[in-house]
């Protein structure tokens, strides 16, 4: 397939590679981006890119706590400005109220339900875009429960930028429950502990790193401790109990945890946008477009 200058422009995104090693990877793999992706770490030239790291869409995420139970959600919008808008605000609210009483299954489910003002959450939603002039809508929202003995861990950063909710069992210290949050929100793991992680995804790692080493010139008797040493590393990169405390590096967030008479048992992490292409338009092509119509 054509391997376009958009295709190529992604992979440096993703991985940091060099323009032509971005290239000549995408026409290795018949254009395939996870398969470039692949390709270059295995040739040591790009670090493990983590999926949905392309921040485009607007919006906000927010957290309500109530007793023994909390909702994370995410709201979107097309401008920063209209996040920010007090109408799209106390909306946001609302539908949190909503989900946290009534915990719908899904985002279509919830979008059916009837609010207290008597319409349904989506008629509520497209009454505030008639109102505020954008596209706005519900992406996805987590319902959380825990028990007297358990704490939750609520922060949102830069407004709302970023959500994180965490569950820490066996404690009810909130202020080291979002301690842990915050920590989540700066180094975005996607696991809890190593347990978590699929042997696919392992198998899928030690075979890259197998690879890595081979293509380094390394003797193949040494390899294999030095992938097992090497994914020791992908692991705190991936598991948050592995990972240097943020607020205490010479302490694993393992050892924060346990220090305050608790465990994590969860965290649900929500970045504005995160994984939504936004439309780039070319502006000079728009105008010459505007132009050969006339």
């Amino acid at each position: 397939m054509a391997i376009t200058a958009q295709m190529v422009k992604e992979l440096r995104e993703k991985t940091g590679a060099g323009m032509m090693d971005c290239k000549k990877a995408l026409q290795e793999t018949n254009g395939d981006m996870d398969q470039a992706i692949d390709f270059l770490r295995e040739k040591g030239i790009a670090k493990a890119a983590k999926k949905a790291d392309r921040i485009a869409a607007e919006g906000t995420t927010y957290i309500l706590t109530e007793g023994n139970e909390a909702v994370i959600l995410e709201v979107n919008s097309e401008t920063d400005f209209v996040a920010k808008n007090e109408g799209f605000q106390v909306l946001v609210k609302e539908i949190a109220e909503h989900l946290l009483k009534n915990k719908p299954a899904s985002v279509e489910e919830a979008n059916a339900q009837t609010m207290g003002n008597g319409d349904t959450v989506e008629t509520t939603i497209n009454n505030a875009i008639a109102k505020i002039g954008e596209k706005l809508s519900l992406r996805r929202f987590k319902v959380v429960t825990k028990t007297d003995s358990d704490a939750f861990g609520a922060y949102l950063h830069m407004g709302g930028r970023i959500g994180v909710l965490s569950v820490l069992e066996g404690t009810t210290d909130e202020a080291a429950a979002k301690d842990v949050s915050m920590h989540i929100a700066a180094l975005n793991p996607k696991y809890v502990s190593r347990d978590e992680v699929s042997q696919e995804e392992v198998e899928h790692e030690r075979q890259i790193l197998t690879q890595q080493a081979l293509n380094e010139g390394k003797p193949e008797n040494i390899v294999a401790k030095m992938v097992e040493g090497r994914l020791s590393k992908y692991f705190e990169d991936v598991c948050v109990l592995d990972q240097a405390f943020v607020k205490n590096p010479d302490q694993k967030v393992r050892q924060f945890v346990e220090s305050k008479g608790g465990t994590l048992r969860e965290f649900t992490r929500y970045e504005v946008g995160e994984g939504i292409e936004k439309r780039e338009d070319n502006f000079a092509e728009e105008v010459m477009n505007q132009v050969n119509k006339k």
